[in-house]
């Protein structure tokens, strides 16, 4: 009498490189997504630069102590880049609550 059952071992042996497989090949999915994704941010990042995100025109860049700030001629918004809004306030004091107290509906007088 003969059995077809592979044994316990053999059973580890096919089980272990099933789950290699299918490690490799999620791991390569993933870089492949990540390779797409930073492709399609590329894309949008130069379609983008220096434009409004409010009306999409071009944006110009002024100086205002020492910082650089974007300002559309448009429609006349400004926008500060990552830690700008921070410089600024470290060079006038108070800036800051100045800032805050006119979205709050405070303004300056």
């Amino acid at each position: 009498m003969t059995t077809n059952r592979a044994s316990g071992s053999e059973e580890e042996y096919f089980a272990r490189q099933e789950a290699e497989h299918r490690r490799e090949r999620a791991f390569e999915s993933q870089r492949q997504t990540a390779q797409v994704d930073q492709a399609e941010h590329d894309r949008l990042k130069a379609l983008h630069f220096m434009r409004c995100p409010k009306c999409g025109m071009a944006l110009e860049t002024l100086t205002l102590e020492g910082v650089e700030i974007d300002r559309c001629r448009s429609c006349n918004g400004s926008w500060l880049d990552d830690g700008e809004l921070e410089q600024l306030s470290r060079r006038e004091p108070g800036l800051l609550q100045k800032i805050v107290g006119a979205f709050r509906g405070g303004g300056e007088k």
